[in-house]
C-alpha cells in the first residue's frame, strides 16, 4: 500500500502527512493536561451550537432539497 501511494497518490494523502503528525502530537500533549483538555472540550461544545449537524441537515432539507418535515408518532410501550 505504501509503495503504491509513493508512486501514485491521486488524493494527495501524503501531501500533508507531516503536518498531520505534528498536529496529532499537539493533540496528544494537550490530552495529557486533563484540566486544560476538559476546559477546551467544554468550550468547544458550548461554541458549536451554530454549526450543529441538526442545523445543517435542517438547512439542507429546506434550502437545497426542498424537503418538508414529516411528523412521526412513536408508540410508547412502557
Amino acid at each position: 500500500m505504501v509503495d503504491s501511494l509513493m508512486k501514485y497518490d491521486p488524493y494527495m494523502l501524503f501531501a500533508d502527512y507531516q503536518s498531520y503528525v505534528k498536529c496529532q502530537d499537539q493533540v496528544s500533549n494537550a490530552y495529557k493536561e486533563r484540566d486544560n483538555w476538559t476546559r477546551m472540550s467544554i468550550l468547544n461544545t458550548a461554541r458549536m451550537g451554530k454549526f450543529s449537524s441538526d442545523r445543517a441537515i435542517r438547512e439542507y432539507c429546506s434550502k437545497i432539497w426542498n424537503a418538508k418535515p414529516v411528523k412521526v408518532e412513536l408508540e410508547q410501550n412502557f
